[in-house]
């Protein structure tokens, strides 16, 4: 069975084959970063019109390099239907099921974070059920136990802020482009992390919920007393001190809250999943503290923790699997849900 993938659901619009047989053929994604930086985040406008213009080559790319034929040897299409902006969402599902329907194919529509939450099993590597999951993105700061596919429970979840937005504001705040946590995490390398101690939120109290606009705030306190204090603005040696000091607290934030839920749900398996779990800080101490623990960090490789369509593609072919014993296929409405709760599933 081969699933072709499709996800579209922010700024990055991807295009992925896969085989149950032969594992990833084709992985193809192009990011809408440049087109959306001078904005300082994404305009769902833009996002929308910029996948109609990539979609089609993108899939023309893929099936050249899986040197495949649509009709011929896709035998479903899988698309993200939610969460996400409704525009970029519902370019996506148009495109899929439409693209199905002239094969005579199933079209498949799949919930973003849940692909996210099942990356890891791409990797021939990958952590056996049940584990806890550290979803961190753009839009989602979320901690979540998986007992089996499709049997989820939220633990803790942020109360405002994602920790992807959270970043994306302070780089904003510290005259960074767009987005932001690769740019915090370059200049907090140059920083001095003793200069500055910013408060760990939400981890003096029980519970495993977030909150990073206080945080955010924080940085922005600091910044105008800095910058009060010194009548111009801010060196550059301080900027890589406060972010620095940001990122320290996001990181031990989200590894205290983390170990917390390994404990307290007695899993022995971390898994980060989302664009945030690329941040190098973040998996270095996390693959510390869980060692010392006796437990187990996973993450997918760094081109499966931003949005992409190899975890929706292999998610679809789950689901695929599922329909040749018996499951039913979806119809041929074209739906999306921007908001969609992992539990509803």
């Amino acid at each position: 069975m081969r699933v072709l993938g499709i996800e579209s659901s922010c700024d990055e619009t991807a295009v992925a084959i896969i085989s149950d047989s032969d594992g990833l053929l084709a992985n193809k994604l192009y990011s809408q970063i440049e087109l959306h930086s001078p904005y300082g985040g994404v305009v769902p406008e833009l996002a929308s019109r910029d996948h109609i213009r990539k979609l089609g080559p993108l899939v023309k790319e893929a099936l050249h390099d899986a040197n495949l034929e649509l009709a011929k040897d896709i035998d479903a299409i899988a698309y993200t239907s939610g969460p996400g902006l409704m525009g970029a969402l519902m370019v996506g599902a148009g495109f899929a099921r439409s693209l199905a329907w002239s094969i005579n194919k199933p079209a498949i529509s799949i919930h973003h974070m849940e692909a996210h939450l099942l990356a890891p099993l791409i990797e021939s590597i990958s952590p056996e059920f049940p584990y806890v999951a550290l979803l961190v993105s753009g839009g989602h700061t979320l901690l979540v136990k998986i007992d089996a596919i499709g049997s989820y429970r939220i633990l803790g979840e942020s109360i405002d802020d994602a920790v992807g937005e959270a970043f994306d504001k302070t780089a904003q705040l510290l005259g960074l482009p767009y987005p932001g946590g690769p740019q915090i995490q370059q200049l907090a390398k140059h920083g001095n992390a003793k200069r500055f101690n910013f408060p760990r939120p939400m981890t003096d109290r029980p519970g495993l919920d977030f909150s990073f606009s206080g945080l955010k705030t924080h940085v922005l306190n600091t910044l105008k007393e800095l910058q009060g204090n010194q009548q111009h603005s801010i060196d550059e040696q301080t900027r890589a001190d406060v972010a620095c000091a940001f990122e320290d607290a996001v990181v031990d934030t989200l590894r205290i809250k983390s170990v917390r839920a390994l404990e307290q749900s007695n899993a022995e398996t971390l898994v980060v999943a989302g664009g945030v779990g690329a941040n190098k800080k973040l998996r270095q101490q996390l693959k510390e503290k869980l060692a010392k623990k006796g437990m187990e960090v996973f993450y997918p490789a760094p081109e499966f923790c931003t949005d992409n369509a190899a975890m929706v593609a292999q998610l679809g072919l789950l689901h695929l699997q599922n329909i040749a014993q018996g499951e039913n296929p979806q119809g041929l409405q074209i739906k999306v849900r921007p908001r969609w709760s992992l539990e509803s599933i």
